[in-house]
């Protein structure tokens, strides 16, 4: 990827998560990337090919995350790793976890296939350790930790300590530092 390319991609992501999808015109990402408006099409068509990159981004970037967790095999630690993910986030980093989550509200995107593989390990995981409802303690599981991740995004990594202690608690999980 060309230096100006990924500019382009940098700033597009910065103001799509403070100033919203919708909100931001190609002029403005040019101006503030130091680039042509023109060279934005030449390299993504429009916005919404440019949105399409970052969300591409958005896959992969899940999947590098979530690899660890989809390997692990031994259920508790597939919970403490899940647990502790989102106090892992870099902040140089919430910009574009912050897209995300402004992205699935403005645009309605789910982005359920990008959690699917996350989710099916973590049922495998609480049927291993003898749940009696392992998929909706996945899918609730899951749903608190794309919560913490954004009262994280928002408020500040302190802000949601208690919630990790909490759930560490909650599956009888004890971290190795």
């Amino acid at each position: 990827m060309t230096d100006k390319k990924e500019q382009i991609l940098f700033v597009a992501l910065e103001l799509f998560a403070n100033e919203g999808f919708k909100g931001v015109p190609t002029s403005k990402i040019a101006k503030q990337a130091g680039v042509s408006e023109g060279l934005i099409f030449r390299h993504f068509t429009n916005k919404q090919g440019l949105l399409e990159a970052i969300l591409g981004l958005a896959v992969e970037k899940t999947k590098t995350i979530f690899k660890p967790i989809i390997a692990e095999m031994d259920p508790k630690k597939v919970l403490e790793k899940t647990i502790l993910f989102p106090f892992s986030i870099k902040k140089d980093e919430y910009h574009f976890w912050k897209l995300q989550f402004k992205l699935k509200w403005e645009l309605e995107l789910s982005g359920k296939e990008k959690m699917q593989p996350l989710i099916d390990k973590l049922a495998w995981a609480f049927r291993e350790l003898n749940y009696k409802n392992s998929e909706q303690e996945a899918v609730m599981l899951n749903h608190i930790i794309e919560s913490v991740s954004g009262g994280i995004l928002k408020e500040g990594l302190e802000t949601q300590l208690a919630l990790k202690d909490f759930l560490l608690n909650k599956y009888d999980i004890t971290p190795k530092n």
